[in-house]
């Protein structure tokens, strides 16, 4: 399951967060340093420096929004958010086709997710592309949406033919390693939510309550 947040940031967070980032003194990388062996000769673009005060300030901040975000919350269940990075594209620069690496340094990847921060009339190309049984998805979202999707799906950046790209991208460990389980645990979820909002706390409430608290009980970790 994929599912958008809509918007996560206000026009004027993505303007402040734009204006960190793109300052004369930020400490770009090359991206291929933080790609898999498999992904590295693939992957185009840079990355603010993982070790500068700058990322530690920017990815805290934007973690614990993220983290906060109800929809969030409700459908990735996460034990933790990691390896958030913020990435930058140019004229000629992406990311081809490649899957994320399951285990990282700050945890497993059950979901992955992409902030954008670019707005999508400031750049040609570099549409996220993501591959599933049903085709190829290209997803250009407004500055301060962001995508989260299962990390299991093959995916890539086109390259950028105009301006420039910048998003923040990372990962989410669920309590729910299953996609399929936590799609079914949310909508269970959003049925006894809106059953509440309708009815109050009545019996078919205790009893929806109860399978979903025993689902997740029975299926996390």
């Amino acid at each position: 399951m994929q599912f958008r947040l809509e918007p996560l940031l206000s026009a004027g967070q993505v303007d402040e967060l734009r204006q960190a980032l793109l300052a004369e003194d930020v400490p770009w990388r090359d991206g291929a340093e933080t790609a898999g062996w498999h992904a590295r000769a693939v992957k185009r673009n840079r990355q603010l420096d993982p070790g500068s005060s700058l990322h530690q300030t920017l990815a805290s901040a934007l973690s614990d929004r993220l983290l906060q975000h109800p929809l969030l919350q409700a459908a990735a269940l996460p034990v933790r958010l990691h390896n958030l990075r913020f990435s930058r594209c140019g004229v000629g620069e992406g990311y081809g086709r490649h899957v994320d690496n399951a285990f990282m340094a700050g945890g497993r990847s059950d979901l992955s997710f992409t902030l954008f921060l670019s707005e999508a009339d400031q750049y040609d190309g570099g549409a996220l592309v993501l591959e599933d049984p049903g085709g190829e998805s290209p997803l250009r979202l407004p500055a301060g949406h962001a995508l989260v999707y299962p990390s299991s799906l093959l995916h890539r950046v086109e390259p950028v033919t105009r301006g420039e790209r910048l998003v923040a991208v990372g990962w989410i460990q669920s309590r729910v390693r299953r996609s399929d389980r936590r799609e079914l645990l949310f909508e269970l979820d959003t049925a006894r939510r809106a059953l509440f909002q309708e009815q109050g706390k009545d019996e078919i409430f205790d009893l929806l309550s109860r399978s979903y608290a025993n689902l997740l009980r029975m299926w996390g970790e």
